[in-house]
This record gives C-alpha cells, structure tokens and sequence, in this order.
C-alpha cells in the first residue's frame, strides 16, 4: 500500500459507534450550523417509511440533530410517496424541481435536484432500500463534519451480507465496487484507493463543497462525487466511517452489469484525452436454444454545479425563506 494512502487512512477512517448524537448537538448548535437528510426513492414502498419513521423518532423528535427529512421520488408506481409522507418526511417528486432543466432518469438527477429543495448546511445522503436501517448511520456520517472543520464529504464503510440459495452470508455485497470501482481507482485513481465503499449510498458533505461540482446521473454519481470533490478540495478534506453492517436488496448480474457500465462511462469521462465512443452495453440471454444480443444504454450525463443554477441561492438563504 502507497505510504499517503496508509496515512489517510490512519487520519481519515473513523467509526459511528465513536459519536454520540447528544455531544453532537451541542457542536451543531454552537457552529450554528442545519442538517438535511435526503433519500433518492423509486418504488421503494417496503422500506422507505420505516427509514423516515426511525429518523424521526430518535434524530428529530428524540434527539434534533436533523433538521429535515426529504424524500425525493423519482417517479415511483407505488406508495413510496404516500408511505414516506405518512411517516413524516416532506416528499418531492423529481420532475417539479428546476422543470425547464427538462427530465434526466436515474438516482444522480435526485440527488442533484435535492440540493435546490433542502437548507442544511450539511446534507446527508441515505439510499431509501436499507432494511433494519439504523439511525445511527446518519449520526456516524456527521460525526467527523461537526467534529472536524477540515473534513468536508464523510463516506460510510460497511459489511454487506448477501442472501444467497444458501441463505444469509456475512459478506458478497458490492460485487460491482470489487469488479469495477476499486480497480478503476487503484489504476487512475490511486490516492483514493483507501476508500472501502467508494459506491456506497451512504455519505454526507457541506453544502458548500458539494453546490460546486457536477452530479452524474444514474449510479455513476457516487464515483463522480467522490473523484471530483478530492480533486476540489483534496484528499485530507474526505474521510469515511465504519456504520457496521448494511443490509439492502441485491440485483441480478445482469443489472450489476449495467451498472458498472455507467461506473465506467463515468470514470474514463475524468480521464483526459480518452474519448468515450461508445454508451452501449450489449449483453446475451438465452430465448429456447438461442442466444439472443439485448443492448442498454450506459451513458451517463452530468448536472452542473447546482451553484451555477439560477435561482439557487444555498442554504443560508433558502432556509430563511420557508
């Protein structure tokens, strides 16, 4: 291991069990500082109003360390809007916020428009399919943010236990971050090769840092994120934290296919001089004795830095208005 990326993570790796939400609270109000949590959703009715019920139950009611709860749809067929509505969370649908922007599908464009909706200074990000989510998870995020002024964009780490034939194994999650990201980041990438989850859906950043660089659409937004923040603002200003054990739905092959597809697509666009000529991902099923070619769009588009939107005005500002 590269001697900087042994130091970082020495530095930078913390663990939630180490924060207490009470201790925090005391240094969010004495920064003056406000905390917006954001889950993306699409057809996510099975878990996305028992995540907004714990957060409001021990970080709003219990203990206020969050300021608000936003759920931002991303066009569901469900009753995820009305489940996370009835649990307490203000609900956006994506296609009302910024509509002369037009429509671009998939979980960046959420995360993206959730800046122009939320007023915290500081804004975490938690995937709305967790199952048994933890509140601590958001207390761990914020940890080194309220603790630490030079942290500005925390990563969650976890253990990802899979359900298999076999039933419940401890580890096997995140087989694109094994196939895809990790070897993507050690080759190109090397000064972040520390991050253990570097597709996680969990993290949290100052609004500050993240209103400055591009959010990419689809599931190409983390690995975007996190190249372009260290490169925004440097390596030492990110850190990540142990939150335990995650547990969440799992994909086919398949889609975890197309999903390092636009990993991909995302990488090499951050690669000067490398062109990308092609956004299509073919792959083969088989229909009888055949074997038929199915293509997928993999190419991925970047959102602005919501900062230079009209008509945002950061969390200052906004929050001063509602």
């Amino acid at each position: 291991m590269r001697i900087d990326v042994a130091r970082w993570l020495n530095r930078r790796t913390f663990s939630a069990r180490d924060y207490d939400p009470c201790r925090l609270l005391e240094r969010k109000r004495r920064q003056d500082l406000t905390v917006s949590v954001v889950l993306p959703a699409l057809d996510e009715e099975r878990t996305v109003g028992a995540i907004v019920a714990a957060l409001r139950r021990e970080l709003v009611d219990a203990v206020p360390l969050v300021d608000e709860v936003v759920v931002v749809d991303s066009g569901s067929t469900d009753r995820t809007a009305a489940r996370a509505a009835a649990a307490g969370a203000r609900v956006v649908h994506v296609d009302d916020v910024l509509p002369e922007r037009g429509h671009v599908p998939g979980k960046g464009e959420a995360l993206w428009k959730s800046l122009f909706v939320t007023s915290g200074d500081l804004v975490v990000f938690v995937d709305s399919d967790l199952v048994e989510f933890d509140p601590r998870f958001v207390v761990g995020l914020l940890g080194p943010l309220l603790t630490d002024p030079a942290i500005g964009y925390v990563k969650g780490l976890y253990d990802r236990p899979m359900q298999t034939h076999e039933g419940l194994v401890p580890t096997g999650g995140g087989r694109v971050t094994e196939l895809t990201a990790r070897p993507l980041l050690n080759a190109l990438w090397p000064h972040l090769s520390g991050f253990v989850q570097p597709l996680s859906g969990e993290y949290a950043g100052r609004r500050e840092l993240l209103e400055q660089v591009p959010f990419v659409s689809h599931y190409g937004v983390e690995l975007g994120l996190l190249i372009d923040l260290a490169e925004l603002a440097g390596v030492d200003a990110l850190a990540q934290v142990d939150l335990g054990t995650r547990r969440h739905s799992h994909q086919s092959d398949a889609a975890l296919g197309r999903m390092a597809g636009q990993v991909l697509q995302t990488a090499l666009a951050r690669c000067p001089g490398i062109g990308v000529p092609e956004d299509r991902l073919v792959q083969y099923v088989r229909a009888g004795t055949a074997v038929e070619a199915v293509t997928w769009e993999v190419g991925v588009r970047e959102r602005p830095p919501m900062r230079t939107v009209p008509g945002y005005r950061g969390a200052r500002v906004r929050g001063a208005d509602r």
